[in-house]
């Protein structure tokens, strides 16, 4: 390949819903050094990936529906469910953790197979499916807990979201760092196998994929049920960062579709790669820093978040708009009237 194609290759990559976040990024990482050069200290920047850790996983599995075409609403509620049961039944018991967070995460799993089921079965939106998620198990957090949590999580439990290792010269390198590569690394492989290449097929054109033998009902399913396990994961780690408290797991719904999609995830599925929907909750976590840093009221996240999801779907509906409409030949048609290279084309 030529140096001249390389770096058209590049430039289309990165003018992509892909690779814009790339920049956005590194434009953000610039304005916080300017403000903060302490911050991109090994100390600093491991405390920030701890924290960013639970929204990076929470992408991931948000990821995986918004590219098979679906939403999932009830994450949030489900990260905050996760957390007050684990407390519940812990107690500050050390023998009880790795049963509950088993049990958390049969929990999920189960959830999510709720969700996908009754979406693919029952045909019912997805949005409406998980908005009703979301409904069920924030009452259900409230009536565990009477509006106040209760129960205590035990050290054991918190080793994850909240310790790490020592390295010398580094310093402590958080558990959640390495959770995060290796949730990172085992979507990739999935996305690359056949498995993931049916979840973008079935995004991009349920029919189609139908057609070709796909048991759609399934891997939209499967999506579901991942993205119900990478809440329960992210779950773990913010009870170990940030402990048990009454607001644990809110709006981390609309985050993390703000991250997804900042990505490059074309909302309605089909398109995008689960490492930039990553990077895309890592810029959206380093934008919270920012604000954080300049003393920006935060009352502006949710804004935003708003402008974010608002660009996107607009971005989305122009290219669905553009991929889906017929490119007609300019030859002039035959003297009866037909046309002899009418070709309907669709980009991929």
């Amino acid at each position: 390949m030529s140096t001249g194609r390389k770096f058209a290759d590049a430039g289309r990559f990165l003018i992509s819903g892909s690779g814009t976040v790339y920049l956005v990024l590194i434009a953000i990482f610039a304005v916080i050094f300017v403000n903060n050069a302490g911050f991109f200290e090994a100390g600093n920047l491991l405390l920030f990936v701890k924290k960013a850790a639970p929204l990076l996983i929470l992408a991931v599995g948000q990821y995986f529906v918004i590219v098979a075409g679906e939403f999932d609403l009830s994450v949030g509620s489900l990260v905050g469910a996760q957390v007050v049961l684990a407390a519940l039944l812990i107690d500050g018991e050390e023998a009880r953790t790795w049963p509950v967070i088993l049990l958390m995460l049969a929990i999920g799993a189960g959830v999510g197979l709720v969700n996908g089921l009754i979406t693919t079965l029952l045909k019912v939106p997805s949005i409406i499916t998980t908005l009703g998620m979301m409904l069920v198990l924030f009452g259900a957090i409230r009536l565990l807990t009477g509006g106040a949590p209760t129960g205590k999580l035990s050290d054991g439990f918190r080793v994850l979201g909240n310790k790490g290792i020592i390295i010398e010269s580094v310093g402590v390198v958080p558990w959640a760092l390495f959770i995060v590569i290796a949730v990172g690394v085992g979507a990739v492989f999935l996305m690359r196998s056949s498995f993931g290449r049916t979840l973008v097929a079935v995004g991009d054109n349920e029919k189609a994929a139908g057609f070709a033998g796909t048991r759609v009902w399934w891997v939209r399913t499967a999506a579901f049920v991942l993205s119900g396990l990478s809440a329960t994961v992210a779950g773990i780690l913010v009870g170990g960062y940030a402990g048990l408290t009454s607001q644990v797991g809110d709006g981390m719904e609309f985050v993390a579709i703000t991250a997804v999609v900042l990505g490059g995830v074309v909302l309605g599925g089909g398109r995008g790669a689960v490492l930039a929907a990553m990077a895309g909750a890592l810029t959206v976590e380093s934008l919270f820093t920012l604000f954080t840093q300049l003393e920006v009221s935060s009352t502006l996240r949710p804004t935003a978040q708003g402008l974010i999801i608002i660009a996107a779907v607009a971005y989305a509906s122009r290219e669905r708009s553009r991929r889906h409409t017929p490119h007609l030949s300019t030859k002039p048609a035959e003297p009866n009237g037909h046309h002899p290279d009418r070709v309907l084309k669709e980009s991929r």
